[in-house]
């Protein structure tokens, strides 16, 4: 008879590692901080929203005062990034076809011929992207939702990846057009960039001063390749998600419909937002499955631009992103 004591022996043939490889992901991720780290001081959470929009596809917007390494940041990422890059200066005067491209007349071949404008590359920095007027902004439309352009009635299907990370002063206004909802809900991720803290502000004076006149971007690295970034993306999708995480996922954004504080509450691609960002979250952590930290990580630069305070919320000085947090504490976490 058998002892009922005695412990179970354990199955050797259970395995418990990760269904999906990770570790190569991994390897480039940790590269790339390491190298962004290099120049950017502090700023951890931006450089893993950045990296976790890559991996699911996602456009940025990056928000913050003048001088907080907005356009630097972006710029180093494309260098660890073997792809192509454009950077666009939005000013007041900029037309749709300084940034889409326009048909122009060949006396040779006497046809009209598309002139391909800067947006056709992989990834795209838009500096200062409320400076542009309504119809420049309105351009871009097409372009971030289907990563197509369509001119003179013909399609142009762009390259993947195809990224856009554009830049705003939140508090100048002269000169400054307001981003419409529908742009801003293109943007997978809005990221508030804060100043630095003491000591990060130390390190930054110290690194200028050593550096003098040297580039800050000759000795950085390239880490991925548009092959590589596109066999991650379709990695990160395999994440396994639960059923009761996808319900929490959808109590979140029904939650921000239903708040008393918000006029506008997020739309289902909002939910479809969170999902995808909540799974780059756990590929970046080393997990092949989501867990509520992950949702709640993503959830506030996902949501944080696509609700609108009340007016009498606004006026007392409540911001969509404390609304945001509240609404996290409320739903109730699937254990």
């Amino acid at each position: 008879m058998e002892d009922i004591n005695t412990p179970a022996t354990p199955n050797e043939n259970v395995n418990f590692e990760s269904r999906i490889n990770l570790a190569p992901l991994l390897e480039s991720i940790t590269i790339i901080k390491q190298e962004l780290g290099s120049v950017i001081v502090g700023q951890s959470k931006m450089i893993d929203q950045l990296l976790v929009a890559i991996l699911s596809n996602g456009h940025v917007l990056l928000e913050g005062v003048p001088g907080v390494a907005k356009t630097i940041t972006a710029k180093l990422l494309a260098k660890t990034l073997n792809i192509g890059f454009s950077r666009i200066q939005f000013t007041p005067d900029l037309m749709p076809s300084d940034i889409l491209g326009t048909s122009i007349f060949d006396l040779k071949k006497s046809e009209f011929e598309f002139k391909k404008g800067p947006v056709f590359s992989n990834l795209i920095l838009i500096d200062e992207i409320n400076r542009a007027p309504a119809k420049t902004q309105a351009a871009l439309f097409e372009v971030m939702e289907e990563r197509q352009i369509t001119i003179d009635g013909s399609a142009y299907i762009l390259e993947t990846p195809f990224l856009v990370i554009a830049t705003q002063n939140p508090i100048e206004q002269e000169g400054t057009y307001r981003l419409p909802e529908a742009q801003l809900d293109r943007f997978l991720f809005k990221i508030a960039i804060d100043y630095p803290k003491l000591d990060e502000e130390i390190t930054i004076i110290q690194r200028e001063h050593v550096l003098q006149s040297q580039g800050k971007l000759e000795n950085i690295k390239t880490v991925l390749s548009a092959i590589e970034i596109k066999n991650y993306q379709a990695l990160v999708k395999q994440i396994l998600v639960e059923q009761n995480l996808l319900e929490y996922i959808a109590k979140i954004v029904v939650n921000t419909r239903e708040n008393a504080f918000l006029y506008l509450g997020a739309s289902p691609r909002a939910s479809i937002a969170i999902l995808n960002a909540a799974k780059g979250f756990a590929a970046i952590r080393g997990r092949d499955f989501v867990t509520p930290e992950d949702i709640k990580d993503a959830a506030i630069p996902v949501l944080q631009h696509r609700v609108i305070v009340t007016p009498e919320r606004e006026m007392e000085g409540i911001t969509s992103t404390e609304i945001i947090k509240q609404i996290l504490e409320t739903v109730e976490i699937p254990r």
